[in-house]
């Protein structure tokens, strides 16, 4: 057999490896967005009830704008206020507390790491029960500042493991040199130290943001009597039967993520070009130097 012929069977042998892999890949990626795609499929849907498909129709989508669901934008707004607050603080204590465990020693840190992962891994009803008690105990009335408080006792981990892996060795070297060239601290954590662990802060608030606005047990355990989060609302819903007005909500909700991603994608992508442009003109820059060096010399 020729050598040719060799690589053709080894090839078509690597192949036929890949198809189980990339069956089972596919079977995990449609568990993850068949259910999506249904739920859009059904925001079309000429029923009131998605118990079946009953036609075609876009009229629940004029019905979402209108006045008549007052009480779904009203829950949608709350769990957006809420959502920006444990994001905002998560992200500000994740960025100061994942810098002092990254940078500095002290008694207590090796405590802290390991008291970082037990409000990601101790199931969220016992937090949501236990918050409850403590707040019942001390006399604080459920509502917004309870939901944000409870929020952030599980948003803030994620922010500071997140933010904590971002800072290497090479943040330090530029807080040097920066330090070295004049800056101040302060001048030097806004215009350096944040700069490059900003991609980690980013995905920290996306993170934490994301699992704020998805909670619903702790939004249900520790939610006042007046008002609910989106997911509460629609739990509550979901007894008698999820109106496909609530799907056109959720479809419309997926398309703005998509539409972020897609910007920040390209956001990424420009800042990546400009940071190859960067230092290939600091390159140029020292083999200018170092020409008008040797020819010095």
């Amino acid at each position: 057999m020729s050598r040719e012929g060799k690589v053709n069977r080894r090839l078509q042998r690597q192949r036929l490896r890949k198809i189980p892999w990339t069956v089972f890949m596919t079977l995990v990626y449609a568990s993850f967005y068949i259910p999506v795609m249904v739920m859009i499929l059904f925001s079309f849907n000429d029923a009131k009830r998605n118990y079946s498909w009953m036609g075609f129709t876009t009229h629940w989508y004029p019905k979402l704008f209108s006045f008549g669901n007052h009480d779904l934008w009203e829950a949608l707004v709350y769990s957006l206020i809420i959502a920006v607050l444990a994001t905002v603080i998560s992200v500000v204590i994740g960025v100061l507390g994942g810098i002092g465990l990254k940078k500095y020693e002290f008694h207590g840190k090796k405590f802290i790491n390991m008291m970082l992962f037990i409000p990601i891994v101790v199931p969220e009803i016992v937090m949501a029960v236990s918050m409850l008690i403590i707040f019942m105990v001390i006399g604080v009335k459920l509502g917004l500042a309870t939901i944000v408080i409870g929020h952030c006792t599980f948003c803030i981990p994620y922010a500071v493991i997140v933010i904590k892996g971002r800072i290497t060795g090479d943040n330090e070297t530029l807080q040097e040199a920066s330090m070295d060239l004049g800056a101040t601290k302060l001048q030097t954590f806004i215009k350096v130290t944040i700069p490059s662990i900003m991609p980690g802060i980013m995905s920290a608030a996306f993170l934490s943001f994301t699992l704020s606005i998805d909670d619903v047990i702790i939004s249900n355990m520790l939610a006042g009597a007046s008002q609910s989060t989106l997911p509460v609302l629609i739990l509550s819903v979901n007894r008698t039967g999820i109106t496909p007005d609530i799907n056109a909500l959720t479809t419309v909700m997926v398309i703005v993520m998509l539409f972020g991603m897609a910007i920040m994608n390209v956001l990424q992508r420009i800042h990546k070009k400009r940071e190859a442009a960067s230092l290939a003109e600091s390159d140029e820059r020292i083999r200018a130097a170092r020409l008008a060096a040797e020819e010095y010399n």
